[in-house]
Formats: C-alpha cells, sequence, structure tokens
C-alpha cells in the first residue's frame, strides 16, 4: 500500500473561467515539485487537454487520471473520472451530443484553449463550454458508472452548481461514489451537518483550481491504495480493504 497526495479537481486553459497560466504541462510540474502524486483534469463538459496533461504526466511521474467536470441538466456539476482514455473519448462523444449548440463569446466568458503538453498552442474551441447538458444528474452518473468510470458531487456546500442545492438532497443510491466539500467549508468535514442530506456519501476536498495559486493552496487527499486506478480510488472512499481516503489535507512548504 502506499499513501498518496491527489487533487481530483483541477481546471486546465480550456475551461473559459480558468487563468491562461493553467496549462497542463505547468499544473503537473508544480504537482510533481510539491508532491501530488495524483490528479485529474477535469474542464467544463471538455476533454481536449487531458492528453496533454496524461503525457506530462508521464514525464514527471504523476498520475492524472482522464477526468471532466459535466453539468447536468439540473445546472448542477458533477466529476466524472476514468481510468483511460478510451473510456474519457467515448464519455465525451455523449456529451458532445448532450451539449447546446451555441458558440463560445471569448469576450463574455473568456477563451477555450487546447495546448500540447509542452504548452504549444493547438487551437481554441469555439463552441460554448459552459452550461447544461440535456442530460440529468441520474443519467449522467449511470452512463459514467457504464463506461467504468467514477462519478463525485463537486462543490455540495456552495449555493451554486450544487448537487444538494438542486435536489435537496443527495440519494444515497445514486451511484455516486463521494460528495466533494469546497475550500469555503472545510468546517463540515468535521461538523457533518450535510451527511445526513448527502446520502451519507464520503467526503473528498480538491481545490478546483482555476488559477494557479488556488491549485498550490487548495485543499487535497491523503490517498492510501495499492495503485493508481478507479477501482482502488472505489475501495479508498468506501475505506475497504485496507484502504482509506483522508479529505482536508494541505501542501505545505510552498514557495512563491
Amino acid at each position: 500500500m502506499r499513501t498518496l497526495v491527489g487533487d481530483f479537481h483541477i481546471h486546465t486553459l480550456l475551461s473559459p473561467c480558468a487563468e491562461i497560466e493553467m496549462t497542463p504541462h505547468h499544473i503537473v510540474m508544480q504537482a510533481a515539485k510539491y508532491g501530488v502524486q495524483l490528479l485529474a483534469v477535469t474542464d467544463h463538459n471538455a476533454s481536449a487537454n487531458v492528453v496533454a496533461a496524461v503525457q506530462a504526466g508521464e514525464r514527471y511521474g504523476v498520475k492524472v487520471f482522464p477526468g471532466m467536470e459535466v453539468e447536468c441538466r439540473e445546472e448542477a456539476h458533477i466529476v466524472a473520472l476514468f481510468d483511460d482514455l478510451k473510456q474519457l473519448r467515448r464519455w465525451q462523444k455523449i456529451v458532445d451530443f448532450s451539449m447546446s449548440r451555441l458558440k463560445n463569446s471569448p469576450e463574455r466568458f473568456g477563451g477555450q484553449f487546447v495546448v500540447d503538453d509542452d504548452d504549444n498552442f493547438v487551437v481554441e474551441e469555439e463552441r460554448l463550454l459552459l452550461g447544461p447538458l440535456q442530460l440529468s444528474a441520474q443519467e449522467v452518473v449511470r452512463k459514467v458508472n457504464e463506461i467504468g468510470g467514477l462519478c463525485i458531487a463537486a462543490h455540495i456546500d456552495r449555493s451554486a452548481y450544487s448537487l444538494l442545492v438542486q435536489l435537496g438532497f443527495i440519494p444515497g443510491d445514486m451511484g455516486l461514489e463521494a460528495v466533494e466539500i469546497s475550500r469555503n467549508s472545510l468546517d463540515e468535514l468535521t461538523q457533518l451537518k450535510l451527511k445526513r442530506l448527502a446520502g451519507n456519501l464520503p467526503y473528498v476536498t480538491n481545490s478546483d483550481a482555476h488559477r494557479m495559486l488556488e491549485f498550490l493552496e487548495g485543499p487535497k487527499n491523503k490517498v492510501t491504495i495499492e495503485e493508481a486506478t478507479i477501482a482502488e480510488l472505489k475501495l479508498a472512499l468506501a475505506g475497504s480493504a485496507g484502504r482509506s481516503w483522508l479529505p482536508g489535507y494541505f501542501i505545505s512548504g510552498l514557495e512563491y
């Protein structure tokens, strides 16, 4: 067993609300520098920068899980994680079919950029990535699970884009593996005021970073697993077979 530090909710410059500094290479390089061994790149309804992140991770010895932050029909966010790029491509096809056909307005929402693992510009995404899919939350979770992925309800403590707020409660049998508590409500990790409404699902903490400082200073997780796979992450969240998941961990020794 190994205990590793992980952050499973990070945006690159493909997300229109992320800063230009959030390139896959830069994120992975900083992760390696500060001992974050597990990452997931989770752009809004998109995955075009995941390949570059995976390639950069191979160079720096950081495991990058292919992922996405999905906005379901209820206008809530769900983090979807996968083992490999083949699974992610299957999921992206489902997302593409369910997206609006609106074009992005860079002046209003920000640019949406795809780069390679050396930060070279590849293309600007013209579709508007922000906004809900036609898929319900239940459909998102079911389809991701069918592909072999893992779903986490994002930032359930927030007033916007929270599955808990939109539904009023989260059924424990919905198929989610965990719920995420944002950096603004870390007291919830001990107070557990939302636990019953959140289906008594395990808590996780991620940076949800749109800027590099948010990534470095944001909460992470200490995960004890045998290998870096979705199956092992599920065991850790369940606290099964000697695996474990400790949210609310922060990097020490940061230098700016």
